[in-house]
């Protein structure tokens, strides 16, 4: 298993373009916890591209983005306005399961609840899952670090694990909190880039040297 310092290696290589994510993105435009959730919903088992387009068709159609906004529209349209995602009447279901649940609910007090009460919240949801429940958490200053496909491949792929739980407690262990985004932004676009799924740039590979994977080429 590597140290940290193949971590440090791929975060001092990796210029991040974070425009590419949905969540910082979103983050930074000032939306409130639902509309976050709803976005990292559909960033689920989809690129951010896709899932920017369902965004965007959302949120043209209905302005701001609210459990009563996509109630109204009901599970049909909601479905075809989100089709970029893919899987789109699947999402359509979860997401009007979810703001049938969260109707009339103050999700600003995810604010006041340590990381633990939030995760829990977050994942009794209809469709929320714990890497949901991370991007949301730790987009929302809390220390939390997701685990996507990027990153179990790398993770997977270094030793470091393959099950969420002890990925993110590997990464969590040994970075301070401040940092748990930026890694976490960066792992992912280097799995995007080098660490392939298919096809991995080995020979233009950052750390190949510090690499254990025995796949490598």
């Amino acid at each position: 298993m590597p140290g940290l310092d193949i971590v440090e290696r791929v975060a001092e290589f990796v210029e991040l373009r974070e425009d590419e994510f949905v969540a910082p993105v979103l983050r930074r435009a000032g939306v409130d916890v639902f509309e976050l959730l709803v976005a990292v919903m559909l960033t689920q088992n989809t690129s951010d591209r896709n899932a920017f387009r369902a965004y965007y068709n959302l949120k043209r159609a209905v302005g701001r983005i609210t459990p009563q906004a996509l109630l109204s529209l009901g599970e049909d349209r909601l479905a075809e306005l989100i089709r970029p995602a893919g899987m789109h009447r699947v999402r359509a279901r979860k997401l009007v399961e979810l703001s049938r649940a969260l109707s009339g609910v103050d999700l600003s007090r995810l604010a006041q609840m340590d990381v633990e009460e939030a995760r829990r919240f977050l994942t009794s949801l209809p469709g929320v899952g714990e890497k949901t429940a991370d991007v949301v958490l730790v987009n929302l200053g809390k220390p939390a670090f997701p685990v996507d496909t990027h990153i179990a491949r790398i993770a997977n792929r270094w030793g470091i694990g393959a099950k969420y739980g002890e990925i993110s407690r590997w990464f969590m262990e040994r970075l301070p909190p401040g940092r748990y985004l930026e890694v976490h932004l960066k792992l992912i676009q280097f799995g995007r880039d080098y660490c392939r799924a298919r096809s991995p740039r080995c020979g233009e590979c950052p750390v190949r040297d510090l690499c254990p994977w025995p796949g490598k080429r």
